[in-house]
């Protein structure tokens, strides 16, 4: 393998490695607190339809 072959597929793999870094901060920085996470899911039952009755 030439030099300029083996320096691009370094580049490549530092590109993909940088890229998951931000996924990754990016992730922590949007993610929701408990009382988030129970307020939503407490309000999305709220707003569902009530179940259906279920007949014996």
């Amino acid at each position: 393998m030439r030099w300029w072959k083996v320096l691009g597929l370094a580049g490549v793999a530092g590109v993909a490695a940088t890229g998951v870094a931000i996924a990754r901060a990016e992730r922590r920085r949007r993610a929701y607190t408990p009382e988030e996470i129970k307020q939503r899911l407490r309000d999305r039952v709220q707003a569902a339809p009530p179940p259906h009755e279920v007949r014996p």
